[in-house]
Formats: C-alpha cells, sequence, structure tokens
C-alpha cells in the first residue's frame, strides 16, 4: 500500500473503463450514480517504491516480450514517477535528465544526441513507462505532464527525446507530437528495434495551454493533451514536486 506521503496530484475518473481504438484505456461516460476511482502520483523516493515500479515495468515489458534489466549504477540523475489508486501501483515512469551519465538512447544513438548536444539543447529522456491494463489515459498523460514540468519548468530542459519500438511511432506522434529523429537500430536492452523520436519542450508547453484540461470537451483533437491537467494547476503540481525533490534531499528519486 503506497499512501503514506503527500501526492504531487491527485484526480478522479469515474470508475470503470473501457478499451477504445488502439488499445488505449479511458473511462466510461459518467453518470450521476457512478462511483469515482481517486488516482494519486507521487515521487518513488524509497526502495519500496522503487521496487513497485520494477515490478510493474517487468511484467509489462514480459507480456510484450521485451527483455528487462534494473539500472546497474546510481544515478543522481533520474527521477521515478508512479501512479496508484487504492494503495495499488498501476503505472510509472522515470525521466533521464542529460549528465555525466548520458542518456539510455546513447547506447543507439550517440550521433544524433550529440548533434543536439552541440545545438545548445539539454536533453531529457522518458524512459521506462509502463500502465497497467485497464488503466485510464489520464494516468498516462499525468505522468507525462508532471515530468515536462520537473523536467522543463524547474530545471530548464529543452528537449524530449524517446527510443519507441517502429509499431509504437505513430502513437507517439499522433498523441503527444514527437517527430522522428533517427532510424531504426536494434536496442539491445529490451530485445527489440527502436526508432529515436523528438519532441522539443516549448511545443509540449503550446499544446498543454491550448488543450489542457479540456477532457471530453476537446471536440475533434485526437491527441492525450485534453487529458493533461489544466494550466492553471501547474504552479501548484510544480511547487509540490519541487518539495518533494528537496525532501528527498536534493537529489532525484532512481532506480
Amino acid at each position: 500500500m503506497f499512501q503514506d506521503e503527500l501526492p504531487i496530484a491527485t484526480f478522479e475518473m469515474p470508475a470503470g473503463l473501457r478499451e477504445p481504438d488502439g488499445g488505449v484505456a479511458t473511462a466510461t461516460e459518467p453518470d450521476p450514480g457512478q462511483a469515482m476511482q481517486e488516482f494519486h502520483i507521487r515521487l518513488a523516493n524509497s526502495a519500496g517504491r522503487r521496487e513497485a515500479a520494477s515490478l510493474l515495468i517487468r511484467k509489462m515489458y514480459g507480456w510484450r516480450g521485451y527483455a528487462f534489466e534494473p539500472s546497474l549504477h546510481h544515478d543522481p540523475h533520474k527521477v521515478t514517477l508512479y501512479a496508484e489508486t487504492g494503495g495499488v501501483l498501476v503505472g510509472t515512469m522515470s525521466l533521464c535528465l542529460d549528465s555525466e551519465f548520458r542518456l539510455p538512447a546513447d547506447d543507439n544513438f550517440r550521433d544524433k544526441l550529440d548533434l543536439l548536444r552541440s545545438q545548445g539543447r539539454r536533453l531529457c529522456e522518458p524512459s521506462r513507462l509502463a500502465i497497467d491494463k485497464g488503466v485510464t489515459k489520464r494516468v498516462f498523460a499525468s505522468l507525462i505532464h508532471i515530468s515536462y514540468l520537473y523536467s522543463h519548468k524547474l530545471h530548464g530542459f529543452t528537449d524530449y527525446v524517446i527510443e519507441v519500438n517502429p509499431r509504437h511511432v505513430m502513437f507517439y506522434k499522433r498523441m503527444l507530437g514527437f517527430s522522428d529523429f533517427g532510424s531504426e537500430r536494434p536496442c539491445h536492452r529490451v530485445g527489440a528495434p527502436a526508432v529515436l523520436l523528438r519532441l522539443p519542450l516549448a511545443e509540449m508547453g503550446e499544446q498543454i495551454r491550448k488543450w489542457g484540461g479540456l477532457m471530453e470537451q476537446h471536440g475533434e483533437e485526437r491527441s492525450f493533451y485534453p487529458y493533461f491537467f489544466p494550466q492553471h494547476d501547474e504552479p501548484g503540481i510544480t511547487a509540490r514536486l519541487n518539495g518533494g525533490y528537496r525532501a528527498n534531499g536534493g537529489r532525484d528519486a532512481y532506480y
């Protein structure tokens, strides 16, 4: 059970989920008598939470047939977020900040990333994203939004880079606005091919300001941005995120 510290963000969604086209889970249409389910996003700042996050990743990677190797070195430049509901962990992601350790994507795309570095871009890489099956898409959107606030608003990073399986490329382009940056290469960490995608964080901020918080009132917009938090929630989330970072001794959580 993971409920002993204040969350960075909390939201409610109607209980009971359905699977729309594309296999992305979302909530059913609410009705006045429907029970609500509360979700919390927190920093994985203890060994138990990091191990629980690793177990969820291992389960979801195994389900897709990918290999999973836990980190072997002590990396103070990685933060791990997790989502829970009813004390059960249902989603997690890590965010790697560029440093002397470089980024996981450097294993396969060092030439591409060095090109961005030479232009003065500050890179970070969302990684080890795992959402349990049947969980509302707001969990995914919330983890990404909070990682954006952490990297861009708190620490001034400029670009997301991410390695994805080729069959998931269109999902990240359509749902978050990533673009191609490196063609297919083998990724030995997961035993599958990978493509490098890039998203300038200033562009993500524009989409959040336009669509964040609209939920089902988003009209024809098909991205995940309507399921991000509304912009007026960002100052409070950022303050709690910064407080969690400082409470952890000024070092990021990692696993």
